[in-house]
């Protein structure tokens, strides 16, 4: 998936005020974890999450798993906190990114 970037910057100012919706804790990325992602990315398209394991490469590893395994984009990573996209056309109002 691909995302300009002016959709990323508009997407960055939409999860601005979102809490985080999902906590990756101590015992990382399990299967459990993934299928509530998937729950989520469904639900929200857009969401922040909490990733409180390990260090920054550790969380980068997680992040790029978790984009692997979903199909969702990165749109922002601020220390613990990243912020994720994917879109889904069968959602009722699903968000409509700005064209370039």
């Amino acid at each position: 998936m691909s995302i300009t970037p002016r959709q990323k910057r508009w997407l960055k100012q939409q999860v601005h005020h979102l809490k985080p919706v999902v906590l990756i804790g101590q015992h990382g990325l399990g299967e459990s974890v993934l299928a509530e992602l998937e729950v989520a990315l469904a639900h929200h398209e857009l969401l922040k999450i909490r990733i409180s394991v390990g260090d920054r490469e550790e969380r980068d590893a997680i992040l790029a798993t978790i984009g692997e395994r979903t199909g969702a984009a990165l749109i922002s990573r601020i220390g613990n906190v990243a912020a994720l996209y994917r879109p889904n056309p069968r959602k009722r109002d699903p968000l409509v990114l700005p064209r370039d």
